[in-house]
């Protein structure tokens, strides 16, 4: 009603990954976690047997705009890990690998390792239960940006059972808000235009398990998600321990995590 974003809401059965571009996010949560990203920053929020969130964007410029640019990718988790404890980890920016690379003509790409790895380039680890947790899943997140004629190889990757998609959000060849599948195994060469283009590199191995999914639910059958909706409004998954619905934390407050287990973090 008064600070844009999303009060508080549940999630069950898959991951969230939110990547924060510009601008700041106020995270709370039914375990009593919560912290403040953004700018480079990433949350890695393991939903498992049901949490409660609330992500909202705090104003905290008077005298600019309060620009928002994040990017929440949803992760499914295989059957084994559905009802995984909760967790939630933050990524750092400073702990984010950052690589440039530099082409023929002297024009630059640089990439933002969330996840996965590229070229020894280590991102850091991911929630214990994420199917990203086993590298023989091949999962990785990249965030690239490449100069206006810049060209760029992506290498193929060594497991030919990885998929790969590139989500393009400001590009001039490829149509804005587009993803391109990249065949298994191939690398691929990217010629950019005459402006910056910026995209996601999605990979990793399909699960290959039955998908049920109903809003923020994401479960194997229909069954499991009966079970799970009975379950949350019997618990409401911890119920929610915050005095506001809109959660936001004071405007001079700067980065931090404060984890359910009581430790924290201040950036």
């Amino acid at each position: 009603k008064v600070v844009p974003g999303f009060p508080y809401h549940p999630h069950l059965g898959f991951e969230t990954i939110t990547i924060g571009k510009q601008g700041f996010v106020d995270h709370s949560d039914s375990l009593g976690g919560a912290g403040r990203f953004g700018a480079g920053d990433a949350q890695w929020m393991t939903a498992g047997k049901g949490i409660q969130h609330s992500e909202m964007f705090p104003l905290l410029h008077t005298d600019k705009p309060n620009t928002l640019e994040i990017f929440q990718i949803w992760l499914n988790l295989p059957s084994q890990s559905k009802l995984a404890e909760p967790h939630y980890k933050m990524l750092w920016n400073e702990s984010i690998p950052k690589i440039e690379e530099v082409d023929t003509n002297g024009k630059k790409t640089t990439l933002e390792i969330y996840a996965g790895s590229y070229k020894a380039n280590e991102a850091p680890k991911p929630t214990p239960d994420s199917w990203a947790a086993n590298p023989e899943n091949g999962v990785a997140i990249f965030s690239v940006k490449m100069e206006a004629n810049a060209e760029w190889i992506l290498p193929a990757s060594l497991n030919d059972q990885v998929h790969n998609t590139l989500y393009f959000y400001n590009d001039t060849k490829i149509d804005v808000n587009h993803l391109v599948k990249v065949l298994p195994g191939k690398s691929v060469q990217i010629t950019n235009g005459d402006k910056v283009a910026e995209f996601l590199i999605l990979q990793g191995k399909p699960i290959n398990e039955p998908v049920a999914l109903r809003g923020p639910f994401v479960m194997n059958t229909d069954e499991e998600l009966n079970l799970g909706f009975a379950e949350y409004r019997k618990t409401q998954f911890g119920g929610w321990p915050w005095p506001q619905t809109e959660q936001v934390f004071d405007r001079a407050k700067g980065r931090f995590a404060k984890y359910p287990d009581g430790s924290s973090e201040e950036k």
